[in-house]
């Protein structure tokens, strides 16, 4: 199965039957306040007008080709949300696990409903997503991470899959010996992952969108091949590009026009690299 769905995401949760899917991972809008937004820009030769220097002392005049923006404000931020986290816990399969990618401001709310909704023991991990990019705060220590917050709908029944966590290097290699040194070693509940790069491949230029290398880690060891992924606030189908990769299926939600063009583009790439031509 994989479909995109544009559609209020909480009337698609209402539609899907009991233990519907196997994984749901989901990166809401964190209520910063603002207006989230992504400018795409190009430069041309202009010696006359020209904004910056480039090679060999060229002038270019950097023009404005796009942008992307939604607001990130809520009145009650955690009344949207709470019907929707019940919804997703009824559609995970008994065995099903639930990932929510939010940050410091709302996420000590967040655990409080979420640890009502899928009772305590059903939470297994807090995952803190470490970067380094942006300004820095001359008031206060820069936020630098994100949340991501685990719970498994039955705690002594879940999928995690030891032997497919990808491994990482040892920060003093010479003291564990070549062999462990040539392995790595296993990621902790901190992991550090920089952002999608500016001019990278990855990037689509929607706003807040996260990298694959995270949404990758979750996807291979908290699901099988062949499982069905759920993400409800899909945003650039990030969940949807993890899937493909892995060989899973995938439900993707968004109510926004630019969001579910974004990802039928992306999507159609990812699945001609991985199927061919011919899928």
């Amino acid at each position: 199965m994989r479909r995109v769905i544009f559609a209020d995401n909480l009337d698609v949760l209402t539609s899907l039957p009991d233990g519907a899917v196997d994984l749901i991972y989901v990166d809401p809008p964190f209520n910063t306040g603002r207006t989230q937004e992504r400018r795409s820009i190009r430069t041309v030769r202009d010696d006359a007008d020209g904004d910056r220097v480039g090679f060999q002392g060229n002038r270019y005049r950097t023009v404005e080709v796009g942008s992307r923006a939604f607001s990130d404000t809520f009145d009650d931020y955690l009344s949207f949300l709470e019907p929707r986290f019940r919804e997703a816990r009824r559609v995970l399969k008994a065995n099903g696990s639930f990932f929510l990618h939010v940050d410091y401001r709302e996420v000590h709310y967040c655990k409080v409903v979420l640890d009502e909704i899928f009772g305590r023991p059903s939470f297994i991990n807090e995952i803190v997503w470490t970067y380094d990019y942006g300004a820095r705060s001359k008031s206060r220590w820069p936020a630098k991470h994100d949340n991501i917050l685990w719970y498994a709908k039955d705690p002594e029944d879940y999928t995690f899959n030891y032997e497919d966590v990808d491994r990482i290097p040892y920060m003093a290699p010479d003291l564990v010996g070549a062999d462990k040194a040539a392995r790595g070693k296993t990621p902790t509940d901190v992991w550090w992952h920089t952002i999608v790069p500016t001019n990278g491949k990855e990037k689509t230029g929607y706003p807040t969108q996260k990298p694959l290398g995270i949404v990758e880690r979750i996807v291979r060891v908290h699901s099988n091949p062949g499982d069905v992924v759920l993400d409800f606030f899909a945003g650039s189908g990030t969940t949807g590009e993890a899937a493909t990769k892995l060989g899973r299926g995938f439900i993707l939600v968004d109510n926004n026009a630019e969001a579910i063009r974004v990802m039928e583009k992306r999507l159609a790439v990812a699945s001609e690299s991985v199927w061919g031509s011919g899928c």
